[in-house]
């Protein structure tokens, strides 16, 4: 296509004028849109969206002398926090940042090391932190930090990902259903998350004076759901699971099957994390859905406001996690006349 053929950028003051707004208006829509009242965003938001309009981030700098770019640091493991991340991108984007994600080796020092030279390169205009940091290190970077520090070393969730206060109201809704006997299919201990729903699971059986048959420490996988339920004796009276997370519960479902037994007629299961495969399984999965993207959003947004110079957001009111009801669970079966499971 010739320079004459091509389409010519849109600018700031056509999207203003489409949206029957000021082009200041449509400049604070970029820099933080929630700032902005519902009706006004959407006008925004649709003329953005028809006009395909992308902020000149080059003449951006030029006039700020910011670079409009920001680096995520985090431990390098085997759990990328890709939903996180992805979250924190829009925010940035919707913004008019750029985001480097950058995974780092090593320690918290060796994290610390990386971020004081981000911040000496001119590269970057605020630097976020997932996993934990040597304080020493960063003192004075001259650019703004942010830590969220919701990862550790292997990318382990921690903080409110790790919480597991809806084990308390899995449990007490499965004790008003009738059921009395509890098995707990336990993630990998070396998890915070996992030691923490142990913790509340045990915590809540004591209070409510219901019986633990057991807490088997499984590592996450459908297979030690599977080998749970298949290593019950006969006559255990297990009638409900609260499994460590949606794979384990789905274990925990076949295993139950191949015994004979019918979920949720002869044994309610709890999962963790609304997984797709549960969602849509056969019975639906009851379970926790967490708000990863919370997490991103908060910490973003946390950062945009320390680079701006303005005051730290309010925390969000609403929970990470939130506890969803599906078909795999329903009174015990003594409760409506049919045999325990056997």
């Amino acid at each position: 296509m010739t320079d004459a053929g091509r389409k010519r950028p849109s600018t700031i003051h056509e999207v203003a004028r489409l949206a029957g707004v000021s082009h200041t208006t449509v400049s604070r829509y970029l820099q933080d849109k929630d700032n902005l009242k519902p009706k006004t965003r959407l006008k925004v938001e649709y003329a953005v969206k028809a006009l395909d309009y992308r902020p000149n981030l080059v003449a951006r700098s030029m006039r700020t002398r910011r670079t409009n770019r920001l680096a995520i640091v985090l431990a390098t493991g085997p759990h990328f926090p890709g939903r996180q991340l992805a979250a924190a991108s829009e925010v940035a984007h919707q913004a008019g940042y750029q985001v480097e994600v950058v995974s780092v080796e090593g320690g918290p020092r060796a994290r610390a090391a990386r971020i004081d030279e981000l911040a000496r390169s001119g590269q970057v205009d605020g630097i976020l932190a997932m996993s934990s940091i040597d304080l020493k290190v960063t003192k004075s970077l001259g650019v703004p930090l942010v830590r969220s520090e919701s990862h550790d070393e292997k990318l382990r969730v921690l903080g409110d990902l790790a919480g597991a206060a809806e084990v308390r109201e899995i449990v007490e809704h499965l004790s008003s259903l009738g059921h009395r006997t509890f098995l707990h299919v336990a993630g990998d201990q070396e998890y915070a998350s996992a030691r923490n729903r142990k913790s509340v699971y045990l915590e809540t059986i004591e209070r409510l004076g219901l019986h633990s048959f057991g807490v088997i420490d499984g590592d996450w996988s459908g297979q030690s759901g599977y080998d749970a339920i298949a290593a019950l004796p006969a006559g255990c009276g297990v009638t409900a699971v609260v499994a460590a997370n949606d794979v384990v519960a789905m274990g925990v479902i076949r295993g139950a099957r191949d015994r004979g037994w019918e979920v949720p007629r002869d044994l309610s299961v709890f999962g963790w994390d609304d997984e797709d495969m549960g969602r849509f399984a056969t019975p639906a999965l009851s379970t926790v859905a967490v708000d990863r993207e919370a997490q991103g959003r908060n910490a973003i947004a946390r950062l945009l406001a320390e680079i701006r110079g303005e005051p730290a957001p309010e925390p969000s009111v609403h929970t990470v996690n939130r506890v969803i009801h599906r078909e795999s669970t329903a009174p015990p079966p003594q409760a409506d006349g049919r045999s325990e499971a056997q």
